[in-house]
């Protein structure tokens, strides 16, 4: 681990309900893969937002914003029409820089898709940047939190 690095915050967990709807479906029914991003994004600006992150207070005051850079995720089963899922999200490591995390699409305890994120920390220019003190302490004590969306 890079010194830059805190420690581990993969103890807290966010969870989001989703309801599957019409328009996340194909013609089958089923919904469509990149929805799955949809939810997973949702989930994250909740999660931030519960630690106190606003992203548009944090654009507009700093000149940093959030981008994923990388995602790899595994689609295990697919959700249909009506369903009910919950999006689990933890940080896997909060850096000086970006953010490691995963998520994982639940239906009734069964995992339907599991992503695995880098989100990196940039200026308008499209430069990398440090993430903010307050930011990086909020995310970092997630950990200790007894939160729950």
């Amino acid at each position: 681990m890079r010194s830059e690095e805190s420690p581990s915050v993969s103890d807290y967990v966010h969870v989001l309900p989703i309801r599957v709807y019409y328009e996340d479906t194909d013609a089958a029914g089923i919904v469509y893969y990149a929805n799955y991003l949809r939810y997973a994004e949702r989930a994250r600006t909740e999660m931030l937002r519960l630690a106190g992150v606003d992203q548009t207070t944090l654009w507009c005051r700093t000149g940093v914003r959030f981008a994923v850079r990388s995602c790899a995720i595994d689609y295990l089963a697919p959700a249909v029409l009506d369903d009910t899922l919950e999006v689990h999200s933890r940080l896997l490591r909060v850096g000086g820089a970006s953010i490691r995390a995963e998520q994982v699409v639940r239906r009734d305890h069964m995992a339907l898709v599991r992503l695995k994120l880098r989100i990196a920390c940039f200026r308008e220019t499209g430069q990398p940047a440090r993430m903010p003190a307050e930011v990086r302490a909020a995310l970092t004590s997630l950990q200790q939190s007894e939160l729950r969306a």
